[in-house]
């Protein structure tokens, strides 16, 4: 935040961050960095216009619990006063990681689970707070946005639920079909692109790779991701392909509709690299697929950027697709749970968004727009000329 807007911006109200007990690390990183802002800020400022208690502080974390009882039951506990706050709480929907004991055995923690935790910090909070913004990068059952034959609406009515207990905006990250706000369209909902994060840790992680026409192209393994590809494709001024799949949508196997049948729309990959872009990796299929279809149309290096990596099915099939040639590189989000295991891959890279997750949060403390952080076209271009002059 530039001293500018830090004078002309009053913040709403003390600040205060609620990390669901599976963003801990991430929340913690968010932490580090808005103090970091905030003491930039202030020296910057000769003489700051105001002063609001708790602005300045080392900690904007709040002390929680959430303790189970040995029925699977659960509560939450705040210790402290949320009295006037302006509280953001961040969660991971999709933590497979985290476990609690039930009936004498150890129980994973669904989706349902988290949930369940994030409204009930939002009762514990006894509607105090002056506002109450939930930062869900992973938006809950946000694959279930669509109602085929006589199927539920999971994702609307649980952003109905959330804004009908006082929550004013929701903020995720690359909705799989941000249409789905339309359920609240009174309320805020807030949908960031990772694009920035990915481009730069791919340029990082392969400072020698040349991102022209000539050189590299974009692929979509589905139609659901042809816009996101679109936009890659704009803002690195390269070209972009398409996997399109005709689904079943009368049967469901595994809970996914099956494929029919798969055709690629583009141009000639043969000699280019490849950049695969999609919001999910789950079971891997899907993405191994086209890998294997490009690898087969001549393709140069593969770079699989994916913002939400849920491994479901564990890593033996991405091992074995590596080994194979397939691909040359994984970056997912560190905005859900990853396993160690997967995190010392050799193919393996984090794409961190602390710094940009605690940007938005500054950001709108202070009331002011974030539609400079949510269009990354000018920053892409920086990169790209910057770049281009190193190679």
């Amino acid at each position: 935040m530039s001293s500018r807007k830090f004078k002309d911006s009053m913040p709403l109200a003390p600040l205060k961050i609620v990390a669901l007990g599976n963003q801990t690390e991430l929340g913690e990183k968010i932490n580090k960095e808005i103090i970091a802002r905030r003491h930039k800020a202030l020296s910057e400022m000769q003489k700051p216009d105001f002063k609001m208690t708790g602005y300045d502080t080392e900690n904007y974390l709040v002390s929680y619990d959430c303790p189970r009882f040995g029925t699977g039951e659960a509560k939450c506990v705040i210790n402290e006063s949320m009295r006037g706050v302006d509280l953001f709480i961040i969660v991971d929907t999709v933590n497979y990681g985290q476990q609690y004991t039930m009936r004498n055995e150890t129980t994973n923690m669904s989706p349902d689970d988290f949930f369940m935790d994030l409204k009930r910090v939002i009762m514990a909070c006894s509607g105090h707070p002056r506002r109450i913004t939930v930062i869900m990068p992973y938006l809950y059952e946000g694959r279930q946005h669509i109602r085929y034959i006589n199927e539920s609406l999971d994702c609307a009515q649980a952003l109905q639920e959330l804004v009908s207990m006082g929550v004013e905006t929701i903020i995720t990250f690359d909705a799989h079909d941000n249409r789905v706000q339309n359920a609240i369209p009174n309320h805020g909902f807030d949908n960031f692109f990772t694009s920035f994060q990915f481009i730069d840790t791919v340029v990082k992680t392969n400072p020698d790779i040349k991102i022209d026409p000539e050189h590299m192209m974009v692929i979509s393994p589905d139609l659901g991701g042809m816009k996101r590809a679109v936009y890659y494709a704009g803002a690195l001024g390269i070209e972009m392909g398409l996997f399109y799949k005709r689904m079943d949508y009368s049967k469901l196997i595994d809970g996914e509709h099956p494929v029919v049948s798969t055709q690629f729309l583009g141009n000639d990959v043969s000699g280019k690299d490849i950049i695969i872009i999609d919001d999910i990796i789950s079971t891997g299929h899907t993405i191994l697929e086209v890998a294997k279809e490009l690898k087969n149309r001549g393709a140069g290096k593969i770079f699989i950027c994916v913002t939400f990596g849920l491994f479901a099915n564990g890593t033996t099939e991405l091992d074995n697709a590596y080994k194979d040639g397939l691909f040359d590189a994984i970056y997912t989000t560190n905005l859900c749970y990853c396993p160690e295991e997967i995190k010392n891959k050799p193919y393996y890279h984090s794409v961190d968004l602390s710094k940009y997750i605690a940007a938005i949060i500054d950001t709108l403390n202070h009331d002011t727009s974030v539609n400079d952080l949510i269009d990354a076209t000018q920053r892409i271009q920086e990169l790209m000329e910057k770049h281009s002059m190193s190679i």
